[in-house]
C-alpha cells in the first residue's frame, strides 16, 4: 500500500486517523504501532514477522548494552558488533546475497545456485533506523528504550516505515513520550500531505511516462533531442517522486503530533555537486556522515585517509541504492566529482552562479541516466546518444505537453513559488488551490494504473 493510492487515502488513512484521535493518549502509541504493522502487511505480509523480529531483537540488545555499559565498556562494544552483524547480515542476505553470488559465478565461472528471495520493503531505511538507534545507546546519546511498544513505534511508524525520511532516535525520543495532539497539526499536516500527493501524482507519474516512452523505440534508434527530453524528464520524476513520498510522511507525521525532519532543500539549485548532496535526500546523507564517515575519521586525519574515507562512503551510498554494478558505478561516479571539486573545481565554481548550476545540473543528470539504466551497456549507448549528434522525429510527438510540463518541473523544484504558498496557504486562494490540487490527484489515480514509486526498490 502507497500513500498515492486510493485504498490508503480513503480507507486506511481515514478509518486509522478516528481511531487514533479517539485514543486516549497513553494508549495511543499502541495504536500506532498496531497500525503500522497492519499498513505494513498489506504490501508485504509475509515480511511482516521479520521486521517484528528485528524490533524485538535490536530492542533486547540496546537493553544489554545500556545495563553493560556502566559495568564493562568492552562486552558493550562486544553486544554493538553482534547487534550491527544482525542488522547487516539481514541486509546482505535479502539485497545483496543473489548479487554476490552471480559476480562470482561470472568471474570464477562456478555455478553456485543464485537464491531467489523477494526484497523486504523498506529494508534498506528501517535497517539504518535501528541502527542509528542502536548505536547511539551505545554512544550514550539514547537511553535504552524500556517499551518494546514505544520502540516497536518509532522503528514502524508507517509514514516513515516504506522510504523514510531517516529519523534518528533522539529526535523523535521525546514526542514519542509526550506529543501534542490537536487539530492544527492535523491541518497544516494535511496540507504538506497533499503537496506531496500532487508533487507525486501529477507532476512524477508524468514524467515517468515521458522517460518510459523515450525508450520505447529502443536506445539504439533515439534522436539525441529524445535522448536529453527522457534523462530530463527522468532527473524529474525521481525528485518529484520522492520529494512527494517524503512530504507525504512528513504531513502524515504533523497528523500524528511528530516533526520529521526535511528530506529535500530544493537540490536542483545548488551550485557543486557537494552542494547538492547536501540538499537531496538529506536525512540519507546526514545518516552516512554521522554513524560511517566521522566514526572513520572524516577528514581529521590527512589527505589520504579522507579520500579512503569518502571512497568508502560513496561505495556504500552506491550499493545501499541497489544490488546491482550500475549503482555502484553511481556511487563511485560521485566519489569522483566530490573529489575533483575538494581538490580544485570547488573554488572555480563558488565564483560562478550560473556556470555552476550548469555543471552541477549536467552532472545530476548523467548521474541518474547512471542510476536508472541497470545494463551498463545500455548507459554507454544512452549517454552517447546524449553526446553525439543523432537526427530523428521521435522527440517532435506531444512535443508542446512536454515543455509545458518541463516548465512545471522547473518551477516546482525551485524555491519561487515557495513564499507565495506560504503567505496563502491559510487564506481561501491557497485552499482552494489545495483542493484543486488534491481533486486533480484523486481524478488520475482513478483514471490511470500508472503509479509506481521508484524508492519502493531500494
Amino acid at each position: 500500500m502507497v500513500f498515492s493510492s486510493l485504498e490508503f487515502i480513503f480507507r486506511f488513512m481515514p478509518v486509522f486517523f478516528i481511531i487514533y484521535y479517539f485514543t486516549p493518549k497513553k494508549w495511543r502509541n499502541l495504536v500506532l504501532f498496531a497500525g503500522s504493522i497492519i499498513f505494513y502487511a498489506f504490501g508485504e505480509l509475509k515480511y511482516t514477522v521479520l521486521v517484528l523480529a528485528s524490533v524485538l531483537v535490536n530492542y533486547l540488545l540496546a537493553r544489554y548494552i545500556y545495563r553493560r555499559q556502566h559495568r564493562d565498556k568492552k562486552s558493550g562494544k562486544g553486544l554493538l558488533i553482534a547487534d550491527v552483524i544482525f542488522n547487516v547480515g539481514l541486509l546482505v542476505i535479502f539485497k545483496y546475497l543473489a548479487f554476490f553470488v552471480t559476480t562470482i559465478n561470472a568471474l570464477f565461472k562456478t555455478k553456485i545456485y543464485v537464491p531467489e528471495l523477494t526484497l523486504p520493503l523498506g529494508i534498506s531505511f528501517y535497517t539504518f533506523q535501528i541502527m542509528s538507534y542502536v548505536i547511539d545507546v551505545y554512544r550514550g546519546r539514547a537511553k535504552a528504550e524500556r517499551s518494546v511498544t514505544d520502540l516497536g513505534t518509532y522503528i514502524m511508524m508507517f509514514p516513515q516505515l516504506i522510504a523514510g525520511p531517516i529519523v534518528v532516535y533522539e529526535n523523535i525520543e521525546f514526542p514519542l513520550k509526550a506529543r501534542k495532539v490537536a487539530f492544527s497539526g492535523f491541518e497544516e499536516g494535511l496540507k504538506t500531505f497533499i503537496l506531496g500527493l500532487g508533487s507525486k501524482v501529477l507532476l512524477a507519474n508524468h514524467f515517468g511516462s515521458i522517460w518510459n516512452s523515450a525508450a520505447m523505440g529502443g536506445y539504439d534508434l533515439m534522436s539525441t533531442p529524445m535522448a536529453w527530453i527522457g534523462a530530463i524528464a527522468y532527473t524529474f520524476q525521481i525528485y518529484f517522486d520522492f520529494n512527494g513520498y517524503s512530504l507525504m510522511a512528513i504531513g502524515l507525521g504533523q497528523m500524528l503530533g511528530f516533526k520529521f525532519p526535511e528530506n529535500f532543500n530544493n537540490p536542483y539549485t545548488a551550485r557543486s555537486v557537494n552542494e547538492f548532496w547536501k540538499r537531496w535526500h538529506i536525512t540519507l546523507t546526514s545518516w552516512f556522515r554521522e554513524y560511517i564517515y566521522i566514526p572513520l575519521g572524516g577528514n581529521r586525519k590527512g589527505r589520504i585517509r579522507t579520500v579512503i574515507n569518502l571512497f568508502i562512503v560513496w561505495l556504500i551510498t552506491g550499493l545501499w541504492h541497489g544490488a546491482s554494478w550500475n549503482f555502484v558505478l553511481w556511487g563511485l561516479y560521485y566519489f569522483v566529482l566530490i573529489l575533483i571539486e575538494r581538490l580544485f573545481l570547488g573554488r572555480y565554481l563558488e565564483r560562478s552562479h550560473v556556470l555552476s548550476r550548469i555543471y552541477t545540473l549536467l552532472a545530476v543528470i548523467c548521474g541518474w541516466v547512471l542510476f536508472a539504466l541497470t545494463d551498463i551497456n545500455h548507459v554507454l549507448l544512452y549517454l552517447s546518444r546524449m553526446f553525439t549528434f543523432h537526427s530523428g522525429n521521435d522527440y517532435k510527438e506531444n512535443i508542446v505537453t512536454v515543455a509545458i510540463l518541463f516548465i512545471a518541473g522547473t518551477l516546482f523544484s525551485t524555491p519561487l513559488l515557495g513564499p507565495w504558498y506560504r503567505r496563502h496557504k491559510n487564506r481561501i486562494s491557497g485552499i482552494v488551490i489545495l483542493g484543486l490540487i488534491f481533486w486533480a490527484s484523486v481524478t488520475l489515480l482513478v483514471d490511470t494504473a500508472y503509479n509506481p514509486f521508484l524508492y519502493f526498490r531500494f
